[in-house]
């Protein structure tokens, strides 16, 4: 599937390999095998198959260099890796992610501190808690809910992620976790909107092992045998081209060897990520109004608890097979509009974000609840480019210019006090008040290239996901997403891929 000697001209070029970019490359396999796909990452294959997450690799070692190897085009040092509890506001990113070096902040703006990155084959799903919800009440695609597209888009995507409910059943206290916060929560709920399992993009194995899914899921043997499709690592794309005002291919750079490298496409889908995807347009002379804005994050709250009456059980020991330790698995609190916070209650080896140290004497006892607050949209909250300054890849530098209005500090102050309140139906708080995490993260950035029903200046794509002001040109990834969420993006984002690729294949068929 990987491949090193660039094609002069395909069907299709699609930037980025993460889930949205390889939901393309699915559906196209799929309904246009006919078609040929050539897919660039500017980052390394660090995981087998290619775009696999990393958590699925065994040996730590060697998952810490697949981490590694995801941060940038300045990784850090061996010995410079996150593994503290999280108790401070400083900037460091995760392991496989690398922070924005500069232009987070700008003074007298609230910026995004943390705002990160990864850059490797699958993206940030070769990293990601594998978190499915879908979205609900005003999180929900209004002009596509309306035409009765969205749920089915939807479940397109939840089988091309392979999203299971039922991953974590033998954990021996997640009933418990599940049942104190619904006894919290419940009440004049509809039934699609209370505390339940979390979907997650994770299935068992015969042998009892869990894998999570990354692209290499999404992408899927459909794609893997398609002969007409091939991906390209360590191949930056600098730049879309468009004649006679529409889509003709890109320039791309092998980032081994410098070389410059002209690749035709009829059609080009740009799935870089919410930061990157406005970032190639930008620097690709297509420059619409909306480009960049909107850009929004969702601010996290987390706060960690002992379980009260907590009987330890002899029915947990899926460590040495699962990469986890299976004690409470991961609830959803699925977000409403009268409560605009999305909550899920993980076990502590289950989250990405330290909270605790699980107790040695009772194991499984402290579990982590994080709650994250939908935006209040704002056109100044955006992500700008300089025609003069680059970044570590030479594409233009970013300045994130990124608020919190009134009504957000009015979410964030009532998501805080909720999140105390769940985590005294579940047990006993470890610290007298919750913390919340510095803007960015969440690594959630959405609404950068966002969809819209018509080209009123307020969007950058179609329903389609293809750019109103360049046809043929079509942008994916959580970025395009136009509404306030507060749940996980990733599925919402691969459903609208689904649409889009579907788009592309109709006109590939006529």
């Amino acid at each position: 599937m990987n491949a090193r000697s660039y094609p002069a001209s395909v069907d299709v070029a699609i930037v980025g390999s993460g889930p949205a970019g390889a939901a393309y490359a699915r559906v196209l396999s799929e309904r246009a095998p006919d078609a040929t796909i050539a897919m660039f990452e500017v980052g390394p294959t660090v995981s087998q198959p290619p775009g696999a997450h990393v958590k699925n690799i065994a040996d730590a070692d060697e998952r810490a260099r697949a981490q590694m190897q995801s941060e940038g085009p300045t990784p850090r040092e061996a010995g410079d890796r996150v593994g503290g509890i999280v108790k401070t506001a400083e900037r460091r990113s995760r392991p496989g992610t690398f922070l924005l070096e500069a232009g987070y902040r700008v003074e007298g703006e609230d910026g995004l501190p943390v705002a990160a990155m990864s850059s490797n084959v699958g993206g940030m799903a070769a990293h990601w808690t594998g978190a499915c919800p879908r979205p609900n009440d005003g999180e929900r695609i209004g002009f596509l809910d309306d035409s009765g597209e969205l749920d089915e888009l939807l479940t397109e995507g939840e089988r091309l992620l392979g999203v299971t409910s039922d991953a974590f059943d033998a954990s021996p206290h997640a009933p418990l976790v599940r049942g104190r916060l619904a006894a919290a929560v419940d009440a004049g709920r509809a039934e699609h909107a209370r505390v339940q399992r979390m979907p997650l993009a994770v299935h068992r194995r015969d042998d009892g092992r869990l894998v999570w899914s990354g692209s290499d899921v999404v992408l899927g043997d459909e794609t893997r045998g398609n002969e007409n499709f091939a991906l390209y690592d360590e191949s930056l794309v600098t730049r879309v081209l468009v004649e006679d005002g529409r889509a003709a291919g890109v320039v791309v750079t092998d980032v081994r060897t410098g070389e410059r490298h002209e690749v035709r496409a009829r059609f080009v889908v740009v799935a870089a990520d919410a930061l990157r995807t406005p970032q190639v347009l930008w620097a690709s002379g297509i420059r619409p109004d909306a480009l960049g804005r909107y850009l929004n994050d969702q601010a996290q709250i987390v706060f960690a608890v002992r379980i009260r009456d907590f009987v330890p059980s002899e029915g947990a020991e899926g460590a040495a097979k699962t990469g986890l330790s299976e004690y409470s698995g991961v609830t959803w609190v699925p977000y409403v509009d009268e409560m605009p916070f999305h909550g899920q209650v993980m076990q502590l080896d289950a989250s990405p974000v330290k909270l605790a140290e699980d107790d040695p004497a009772a194991p499984g006892s402290i579990v982590g609840l994080g709650l994250f607050c939908a935006k209040d949209l704002q056109g100044s909250d955006r992500v700008a480019f300089s025609d003069d300054e680059v970044d570590g890849y030479g594409m233009p530098a970013m300045t994130l210019h990124y608020t919190l209005s009134p009504l957000d500090h009015e979410v964030i102050d009532r998501a805080k006090a909720e999140i105390v309140r769940l985590g005294a139906a579940i047990g006993e708080p470890l610290d007298d008040r919750p913390f919340m995490m510095p803007l960015g993260a969440s690594l959630h950035y959405q609404g950068s290239t966002r969809m819209g029903q018509v080209d009123d200046g307020a969007s950058v794509c179609s329903p389609e996901s293809e750019v109103w002001s360049a046809p043929g040109v079509y942008v994916a990834g959580n970025g395009v997403i136009p509404a306030s969420t507060a749940c996980n993006p990733t599925l919402t984002s691969v459903a609208l891929a689904v649409k889009g690729a579907r788009h592309i294949a109709e006109q590939l068929a006529g």
